[in-house]
C-alpha cells in the first residue's frame, strides 16, 4: 500500500521532470523487484542535507545494496548524529560579505551553503575517538578502509553519548549495523582524511594503516562480479562527480583492462543532477554517453532528473518506502 506521499507524487508528478521522478522511482521498484540490487551514489553535502531521514530506512529495508559516497558524506552524517543542536543555519548565506564569513570562521563554524558546521563539537569531537580505532588498528598491524573505522567508531558505543539525533535517522549508523559495503573514493578530500594526514605527517600514524582508493576499486571488482548475476547491479546517481564516476568505471575496467568474458552492463541508471551538458562535465553527462564509455547498454533502462537532490531523493525514497 502506497501512502499520501506516494499518492501525491503519482496524482500531481506527471511532466518534465515531475514525470522523470516517478519513472526513475517506479524503475527502481521494478529492478528490486525482478532481484536486481542497487548501488546508491552521494555526491554533494547529502548527509549535511539530513538525507539520512529517508536513507537511513532504506538501508533498513534491503533497499540499497551498496553505497559510493565521497568522505564528506561519510563524515557529516555521523557529525549530524552527535553535533545537531550546535549546528547553525544561514538562510542568508547569498547576502553574507567576506567579513561575514570571516566571522563565522573565527566562530569555528565551517559553511555548507546555509548550514554551518560546528567545529569543536563535530569535528574535534569525533577526531579524538576516530584517532584511537586507528591508533588501535595500527597496533594490532590492521589495516582497513576509511568506512570500517567509522563502523568500529560506530559500533563500539563511544558516540552514544553524543547523540542530539534520533539515531533511526543517521543513515551511517543504519549501514554499520547492516554492515552494507561503502565505497569511498578520494577519501582524503574530506576532514577526517586531512586529519589522518596530517597524523601521518606528524609521524603519529602510517600512512599504511588506511586502506588507498586502488585498493577500493580492487575491492568493487570482486563485490560486482559476485553480485552482477541475474538481474544485475543498478546505479542510483546522486549528484555527479567522484562518488559516481569512481564506482560506474568498474565495469569497462573488467571487461575492458582485466579482459574478463561475461561482464554484464549496469542493469539500471538513474541520475539526479542540475548540472548540464558542457564541455566535458561528467556530472551532466547525459546516459547516453556512458554507452560510449562501457558502463551502460543500450536497452538499460536510464533515467536523468534534472533538478536539486535534496528535493527530489527524499521524495523517491518516499515512493520506493510506501511512505
Amino acid at each position: 500500500m502506497k501512502g499520501p506521499i506516494s499518492k501525491f507524487v503519482e496524482e500531481h508528478y506527471k511532466h518534465f521532470n515531475a514525470a522523470a521522478l516517478v519513472d526513475a522511482a517506479k524503475g527502481y521498484e521494478t529492478h528490486l523487484a525482478e532481484g536486481g540490487k542497487m548501488m546508491i551514489t552521494l555526491a554533494g553535502a547529502m548527509s549535511t542535507a539530513e538525507l539520512g531521514k529517508s536513507l537511513a530506512e532504506m538501508i533498513r529495508q534491503d533497499k540499497v545494496a551498496i553505497i559510493s559516497c565521497t568522505g564528506a558524506n561519510l563524515e557529516e552524517d555521523i557529525m549530524n548524529l552527535v553535533a545537531h543542536s550546535h549546528y547553525k543555519r544561514v538562510p542568508n548565506y547569498r547576502d553574507l560579505s567576506p567579513e561575514e564569513e570571516r566571522e563565522l570562521l573565527d566562530n569555528h563554524y565551517n559553511r555548507v551553503t546555509d548550514t554551518c558546521i560546528p567545529e569543536e563539537e563535530a569535528f574535534r569531537r569525533l577526531q579524538k575517538h576516530i584517532y584511537q580505532v586507528w591508533k588501535d588498528a595500527e597496533d594490532k598491524g590492521e589495516r582497513c578502509f576509511p568506512h570500517e573505522y567509522m563502523y568500529k567508531m560506530l559500533l563500539s558505543g563511544d558516540l552514544e553519548q553524543y547523540y542530539e539525533i534520533d539515531p533511526k535517522n543517521s543513515w551511517m549508523l543504519a549501514a554499520a549495523e547492516k554492515n552494507i559495503p561503502i565505497v569511498v573514493p578520494g577519501w582524503e578530500d574530506s576532514t577526517m582524511g586531512n586529519i589522518f594526514a596530517a597524523y601521518c605527517i606528524k609521524k603519529e600514524l602510517q600512512f599504511s594503516t588506511m586502506k588507498s582508493g586502488i585498493e577500493y576499486m580492487a575491492w568493487l571488482a570482486d563485490w560486482y562480479v559476485n553480485n552482477s548475476k541475474g538481474k544485475g547491479v543498478g546505479f542510483f546517481q546522486i549528484g555527479g562527480g567522484i562518488a559516481g564516476d569512481f564506482p560506474i568505471c568498474v565495469v569497462p575496467m573488467l571487461y575492458q583492462d582485466m579482459e574478463m568474458e561475461n561482464i554484464p552492463f549496469w542493469s539500471y541508471f538513474c541520475q539526479i543532477s542540475d548540472s548540464t551538458t558542457s564541455y566535458g562535465s561528467y556530472s551532466g553527462a547525459v546516459p547516453n554517453e556512458k554507452i560510449t564509455w562501457g558502463k551502460l547498454d543500450i536497452d538499460t533502462p536510464k533515467f536523468i532528473i534534472e533538478s536539486d537532490a535534496t528535493i527530489v531523493a527524499p521524495l523517491i525514497f518516499a515512493y520506493l518506502l510506501g511512505w
